[in-house]
């Protein structure tokens, strides 16, 4: 069964405590720069948006890896790196329409969120109840949908999506 990392920017506080946790998590170090998860703000609208990889149903990332590096388990749908393979190219870093795919420039490496194998604990660790992990087909695109259009109004400066 597929399960997404479903975001209510609605919710969210802009505590940013998912980025530390994720950093924790990942690299034993609180920072959220080489976090997997961004929370983007835009201040002056008093706009907060929490983004994730979106575990594509057709990666991108994965599309333009020259080494096949990208790996999407049919199970979970989600896409991982596999490190033995990976040039650093960073192609996948271009590719992603969201910018989540990233690159890490202590380690030297792309990273990009993988859902904790299944456990994701930026949402163990979310007080206000903004992330969830829940079923795709349930919950995935209505929620993916409410997170766009509040990205969209950020983007286009409207106070309210």
């Amino acid at each position: 069964m597929e399960k997404v990392l479903v975001i209510d920017p609605e919710i969210c506080t802009g505590c940013r405590i998912c980025e530390q946790v994720c950093s924790v998590v990942n690299e034993n170090v609180v920072n959220p720069y080489r976090a997997r998860i961004k929370v983007m703000r835009w201040e002056t609208q008093g706009v907060v948006v929490p983004m994730a990889c979106q575990q594509c149903d057709t990666p991108m990332c994965r599309e333009v890896c020259p080494v096949n590096a990208l790996e999407k388990n049919p199970d979970t749908g989600v896409v991982t790196v596999n490190y033995d393979r990976c040039i650093g190219c960073r192609m996948c870093v271009a590719a992603c329409p969201f910018g989540l795919m990233m690159y890490d420039f202590v380690d030297k490496k792309v990273i990009k969120c993988e859902q904790c194998q299944g456990d994701p604990q930026c949402v163990r660790f979310c007080d206000a109840g903004a992330l969830r992990f829940e079923d795709k087909q349930k919950n995935g695109s209505a929620a993916r949908k409410k997170q766009g259009k509040k990205l969209k109004a950020a983007l286009s400066g409207r106070d309210q999506p």
